[in-house]
């Protein structure tokens, strides 16, 4: 949905709940300046390439229709003022003082952080006060933050002043994550909600932050499993992996001197310069460096219409994540072995930062209800958990919608 495109019948409904929560705010605050307006961003599902993108390596990912929406009016007053109709709250920051060392560790620090970045990119930012609503499920793997980041980057813009394009916001948006929230994450997950396109995966190269659309198959759907046990990788879990690859880097480095990222490595490399590395640090540096092999082959396989590659290749990946990165769970292990045993189903893997969350699957058409049925009877008597299996669609990337007159 590029900006400007009129909003769906289907979100009038969200519309309205948003436009109820924004109206009880009325009067709690300066007269706005402007009419009400609505972004959105999309969240993302990655289809292979994990841990990859912080070291400047290759990612596979595709925005999808779980989306979050922010109802808003702009006004003259260097202030943020937003419900979460989701969480039934409302929290607020201003722009004077706005520092990392001010953020309040809650879901209104991914806005204020896009604020402060965008501050300190030379782009100029406007108070607003709005709501907010979510598809996303929060702490899934779907990258609800960058969603809620990049929608926010929308409701922060001065009308008709420049905007950077999809992947230098994608930078901003990774800045205030990295600096402001304290999240070491690469690009992948703003870049993906920010400049994704219909009917395609994006091909991204973080090295050189470009990407090339590539085109989904139409006789594939894409599902994706909710384990219903939140991803556990939090901040110190997450910056823990990639300070090992930059260990691996900088060890590496030592022999090869024309490495500056495990992007520039290859397996005959990894293999002479093993013995230089602890074996944890080896094992986060194998996976890593095989892993950009298999986003290039899944490319290939997508467009080559080649299942069993396809398969093959999303098996390799959930095992290398699982026993070399070490991020997946007894969840996503079961989630995956219930996916692969159903008719249909051509590939399984777990997606996202690991420890709980999604899984993605590529499955044929007419298969989707078979997978869903399999999840529902075997999943919650094999962990306790009760799952969700969404279908999903891929979508454009962030921007304004219409509102209906």
């Amino acid at each position: 949905m590029s900006d400007g495109q009129t909003a769906s019948p289907s979100s009038g409904t969200r519309v309205a709940a948003l436009r109820a929560r924004l109206d009880a705010q009325s009067g709690t605050g300066p007269q706005t300046s402007g009419p009400a307006r609505l972004v959105r961003a999309p969240g993302r599902v990655n289809l292979i390439g994990e841990h990859t993108d912080y070291n400047e390596g290759l990612v596979l990912p595709a925005a999808i229709d779980r989306e979050f929406w922010i109802l808003f009016e702009p006004w003259d007053r260097p202030e943020v003022v937003m419900t979460s109709a989701d969480m039934d709250e409302t929290r607020s920051f201003s722009f004077e003082g706005l520092s990392p060392e001010t953020r309040s560790k809650s879901w209104i620090d991914y806005v204020a952080a896009t604020a402060w970045a965008m501050r300190e990119a030379g782009l100029p930012i406007q108070g607003f006060r709005g709501a907010m609503g979510s598809t996303v499920p929060i702490g899934s793997g779907l990258s609800s933050s960058a969603a809620l980041e990049m929608a926010s980057s929308w409701a922060l813009a001065v009308p008709g002043a420049p905007r950077p394009d999809p992947a230098a916001m994608a930078a901003i948006a990774q800045r205030a994550e990295n600096r402001y929230v304290g999240v070491n994450c690469g690009i992948m997950d703003q870049f993906a909600s920010a400049a994704g396109q219909a009917g395609h995966a994006l091909l991204i190269d973080c090295r050189i932050n470009k990407f090339k659309a590539t085109p989904m198959p139409s006789d594939l759907s894409l599902v994706v499993c909710d384990t219903g046990s939140p991803h556990r990788l939090d901040a110190s879990a997450y910056n823990t992996r990639r300070s090992e690859c930059e260990l691996g880097v900088e060890l590496i480095a030592e022999r090869e001197p024309g490495v500056k990222a495990l992007r520039d490595v290859d397996e005959a490399m990894l293999a002479r310069n093993r013995d230089r590395l602890p074996e944890v640090v080896a094992r986060r540096c194998e996976h890593v460096v095989q892993e950009d092999g298999r986003v290039m082959a899944t490319v290939a396989a997508l467009r080559d219409g080649d299942l069993d590659a396809l398969g093959r290749l999303f098996a390799a990946s959930h095992a290398s994540l699982r026993d070399l990165y070490e991020v997946s769970s007894a969840e996503l292990d079961a989630m995956v072995e219930i996916a692969v045993s159903v008719p249909g189903v051509v590939a399984s893997r777990m997606t996202g930062a690991g420890f709980g969350g999604c899984t993605v699957n590529l499955v044929k058409l007419g298969a989707e209800v078979a997978l869903q049925d399999a999840v529902m009877a075997q999943y919650e008597k094999r962990t306790g958990l009760t799952p969700r299996v969404f279908i999903v669609a891929t979508v454009d990337g962030a921007g304004e919608v219409e509102l209906d007159a």
